[in-house]
């Protein structure tokens, strides 16, 4: 259903900006803004990770320095049967975490000290599942492609608004044009946050089968939108186009389920997730994973099931601190 909802936004994304050409009344302008909007969104696609990754100061780590974390990103990349991913750290005290990367053969995923600091092993877990799931449901390619397609019809919005007017063969004269200019952009918008929203939904289902239980991820999921409603993200507030990237949205004074937010509502996804629990039930148990233990969380896990990606202790620190 989230497959043919966001084919269908797509669909649509598509057939508003020939309606934006064809309200404009030329092929020339329809064409430049095409062009130039596709070369933007593609040095983007191609760039993206990087970008994305240096705006957050993200660093890279590995088996030797971040044994824990990584192992956890290793172990749950071979059970999703993805190829391993860079792995990167924040160092943010907001609890967060996000995915990058064209496709799953160039990916990488990146997580926040205060993420690792403040979850437990499980819950780590179940974040770096969802993540991995943006990156096998390619995420990123879908919202760069809606991102070319929003880019060109606000740039034909522009471009009606010095030549649109004057074109003989606009079917509505200055209606047409002012649709072209203001309503055609603002309904990309829209139909771009729907798009990331309903792959949200989407990464969290297959995250939880990823880790093995949806109850992990909506404990995480609650954990960080405390935390990301307590600490600012200065980076995210300086770089708000990012904020879609994370896994609850780092901007502060966001989070009702609406139009303009780029998320579902923290609430909606936990009810979504604690659905699933009897579904769970029902298959075999995962198999345990060989990964190294992860950093203790300050707070204990929500649920008494053992965690099969680490075990507690008594210190807080791990090798990203």
């Amino acid at each position: 259903m989230n497959v043919m909802r966001t084919g269908m936004l797509l669909a649509f994304m598509t057939a508003l900006f020939m309606g934006v050409g064809f309200l404009i009344g030329g092929t020339a302008g329809m064409m430049i803004a095409l062009v130039v909007a596709t070369g933007m969104n593609l040095f983007s696609y191609w760039n993206s990770d990087k970008m994305v990754l240096r705006m957050y100061n993200a660093v890279e780590v590995d088996q030797n320095n971040a044994p824990e974390y990584y192992g956890i990103v290793r172990d749950l990349a071979a059970r999703a049967g993805l190829p391993m991913p860079r792995v990167y750290l924040i160092e943010n005290d907001q609890p967060n975490a996000f995915a990058t990367g064209r496709n799953p053969q160039n990916a990488a995923v990146a997580a926040s000290t205060g993420l690792l600091h403040r979850l437990s092993p499980n819950e780590v877990a179940a974040v770096m599942a969802h993540e991995l799931a943006h990156v096998e449901h390619r995420d990123t390619l879908t919202m760069t492609v809606t991102a070319t397609l929003a880019g060109a019809i606000s740039m034909l919005g522009n471009f009606a608004m010095f030549f649109g007017g004057n074109r003989n063969n606009n079917p509505l004269g200055m209606i047409g044009t002012l649709v072209a200019m203001i309503v055609a952009p603002f309904a990309a918008m829209i139909v771009q946050m729907a798009i990331s929203r309903t792959r949200e939904y989407s990464a969290d289902r297959r995250g939880a089968e990823i880790c093995g239980n949806p109850l992990w991820l909506a404990s995480a999921l609650n954990k960080i939108a405390r935390g990301a409603k307590q600490i600012v993200n200065e980076e995210a507030e300086r770089n708000p186009a990012s904020a879609s990237l994370f896994i609850i949205n780092p901007l502060s004074g966001q989070g009702a389920d609406n139009l303009f937010s780029t998320h579902p509502s923290t609430e909606n996804r936990i009810a979504a997730l604690e659905a699933m629990v009897d579904e769970f039930r029902q298959r075999p148990a995962p198999e345990q994973s060989t990964a190294t233990p992860a950093a203790p969380a300050q707070e204990e896990p929500e649920n008494d099931e053992p965690s099969p990606w680490g075990r507690d202790g008594s210190s807080r620190k791990g090798p990203w601190a």
